[in-house]
């Protein structure tokens, strides 16, 4: 039998040079990724909270844009309607 780890996924495997075929394999140990419960409750809890700050920061800068582009729309349209200086443009119909 020959013994390889696969470099992907640090797996053992055991193969046969005569079928050329893998016997066994063997995953690598992994770490638990949650010592304890509660604090994986706690992180998670803190994690919803982060989004909903997120959120609602989102959600006051979309509303607060909201009113800037309404602000500057009002401002760019009375200085339109203000400027008198010059002529309306021509219409493609008038140019031939």
């Amino acid at each position: 039998m020959i013994e390889v780890e696969c470099p992907c996924c640090g797996s053992t495997l055991q193969i046969d040079p005569e079928t050329q075929c893998v016997i066994r394999h063997r995953e690598p140990e992994k770490k638990a990724t949650i010592e304890d419960l509660h604090s994986a409750v706690q992180q998670l809890k803190g994690e919803a909270e982060r989004r909903n700050d997120i959120f609602q920061k989102s959600f006051a800068s979309h509303l607060s844009g909201e009113k800037v582009r309404e602000k500057k729309f009002e401002e760019l349209l009375k200085q339109a309607k203000e400027d008198k200086s010059g002529a309306p443009p021509k219409r493609p119909f008038d140019l031939d």
